[in-house]
């Protein structure tokens, strides 16, 4: 717990770091309006009508040459005055303009790059959102645990106390009574711990209802089904629900409540104790779903000996456990259970129920991993790495190979089940 809360607080942390970090530049980006030049002087028009009078030098002057010469020089002065009234009103926009546009220019760069880093801005505000989403959901998800566990713990403790009080002699205990109450309490604890760890990583009992509802079909017309371990009695739900009688049994007393709280059959004990006590040929099957690698070699093979003299002819068994041969499966979920014993072979299996008198022993691969989850092949189309020699067409390929060898050892399927008829 205390290590979960370390990690969203430095998740927090690192998320509020970038954050801020994010907020300085925007804000550091954030430019004062340019110091723009004033409006030069407006167009000076005064002598336009005077120009625009006296252009026609000639006109009713053709035999005086005087007030010809005359008319000429007025157009010319006003012509000449108007240039100069004009010209600083055309050096001042000259100079304006040469002080604007660096400044317009700066201006744009500077905004292009301050919507750049209001989106960069923008961006770390989800992650951040996210971090104080993760730590609330996260932290309710171990509420939840924790009192889940504590609801199981006080049930327990009223059980126990049930159990003294009505046991025989409560008030004269024998020397090692105390002993072996501990070692109840210890056996009890352990189980609904074990029923929190499958609720966890198990998968939720929609899930396996669903993965396990491929497997009714074979039991289909038989009665008298029995399912070892059934745990929190998904299976047996689906056969009821088919019409088929079946009972399951477990040794974790918590799973056997949870099974008979949803009006279930079901039983503590072992497999090998209570197929024992069974007559030859009285059960219609037998079905074990992620249990054998809990089983020591010798408990297995007797076990399975058993269930060839309890099942009817015709009757099958269905064993399903983790595929070794998958590395994913084998180190991802067989070896994060610490109640596993012994992974198991596909072909091991298949050969221990031949060995065991069963037939048609078929070996049926499950839970795929998708195809996203698997390493990724190059494309071998020219067109994804130009036009390529002979030698590197043959290095995609190789590659290829190779990728498909991991993919069929690394990410294969996730479990097996081995399905036999007794003859």
């Amino acid at each position: 717990m205390t290590e979960l809360l370390n990690r969203l607080l430095a998740e927090r942390k690192e998320a509020h770091r970038r954050y801020n970090e994010a907020l300085t530049l925007l804000d550091r980006a954030v430019q004062a309006a340019p110091d723009f030049p004033k409006a030069p002087p407006g167009y000076d028009e005064t002598l336009l009508p005077k120009i625009n009078d006296t252009w026609q030098i000639t006109s009713g002057t053709a035999g005086d040459t005087k007030q010809l010469f005359d008319r000429q020089m007025a157009f010319n002065a006003a012509v000449v005055e108007h240039l100069n009234r004009n010209v600083n009103a055309h050096r001042e926009a000259h100079v304006a303009l040469e002080r604007a546009l660096p400044a317009l220019r700066d201006g744009f760069d500077s905004l292009v790059r301050f919507e750049s880093l209001l989106v960069q801005f923008l961006q770390t505000i989800t992650p951040l959102s996210d971090t104080h989403y993760r730590e609330i959901s996260d932290a309710l998800t171990q509420l939840r645990s924790v009192t889940d566990v504590a609801q199981k713990t006080a049930m327990l403790a009223k059980r126990e106390v049930e159990r003294r009080a009505m046991s025989p002699g409560a008030g004269s205990r024998e020397p090692g009574a105390a002993n072996a109450d501990l070692q109840v309490a210890a056996s009890d604890q352990q189980s609904f711990q074990y029923v929190g760890f499958e609720d966890r990583f198990r998968g939720s009992e929609e899930e396996i209802g669903a993965r396990l509802k491929d497997y009714v079909p074979y039991f289909a017309g038989q009665s008298n089904v029995l399912d070892v371990g059934c745990g929190r009695g998904e299976f047996l739900s689906l056969l009821k629900a088919s019409g088929i009688s079946a009972r399951g049994i477990d040794l974790n007393p918590e799973m056997i409540d949870v099974c008979r709280s949803r009006g279930l059959d079901a039983a503590s004990g072992d497999a090998r104790s209570y197929l024992q006590g069974l007559p030859d040929e009285s059960l219609g099957g037998v079905i074990a779903v992620q249990v054998v690698e809990h089983l020591q070699p010798p408990y297995l093979t007797e076990m399975l000996g058993l269930a060839f003299d309890k099942i009817r002819p015709g009757g099958r068994i269905i064993l399903e456990t983790i595929n070794p041969s998958c590395w994913v499966a084998f180190f991802e979920s067989f070896i994060r259970d610490l109640t596993h014993v012994k992974p198991i072979h596909p072909e091991t299996l298949q050969y221990l129920l031949q060995a065991s008198g069963f037939s048609n022993v078929e070996i049926v691969y499950r839970a795929p991993i998708a195809q996203e989850g698997r390493l990724q092949k190059v494309s071998p189309r020219p067109e994804h790495y130009g036009t390529a020699p002979d030698g590197l067409t043959e290095l995609v390929s190789s590659f290829n190979r190779n990728v498909d060898r991991l993919n069929d050892r690394m990410f294969s399927y996730q479990d097996f089940a081995a399905i036999a008829t007794k003859p």
